[in-house]
């Protein structure tokens, strides 16, 4: 059963972390026109097949582990959230201020109050 909690957290992790770094990547260096943006998407789809195989599986043993969809699925958006910053200091050198960091802490407290019975 713990193993579900492992398996689960890898895979929407690595998912997601896939899938913002190609959008990341299309951002910063792909060129903005229709022809460009839709030749790159193109040659993502067998990489995008993998990353939506990887975040439906990490969802299903999430469910399995906790036994609650909703909160599996807030969890994976907050997760999904830190990842975003990742990925803007990585591509933008953008630094989260201390707003960010406040923000980050209500949506922590957010996940424990809809975890309490």
């Amino acid at each position: 059963m713990t193993l579900y909690y492992v398996y689960s957290f890898l895979l929407v992790f690595g998912g997601l972390f896939a899938a913002n770094f190609i959008f990341s990547y299309q951002s910063k260096h792909i060129d903005s026109h229709f022809w460009a943006t839709f030749k790159f998407q193109l040659m993502m789809l067998p990489l995008f097949l993998f990353v939506n195989i990887c975040i439906g599986y990490g969802i299903k043993f999430g469910y399995k582990a906790i036994g609650n969809l909703s909160y599996v699925l807030a969890a994976s958006k907050g997760l999904e959230l830190l990842i975003s910053l990742i990925m803007g200091y990585i591509f933008l050198k953008e630094i989260p201020s201390w707003k960010t960091g406040i923000g980050f802490g209500i949506i922590l407290i957010g996940f424990v109050v809809a975890k309490l019975k």
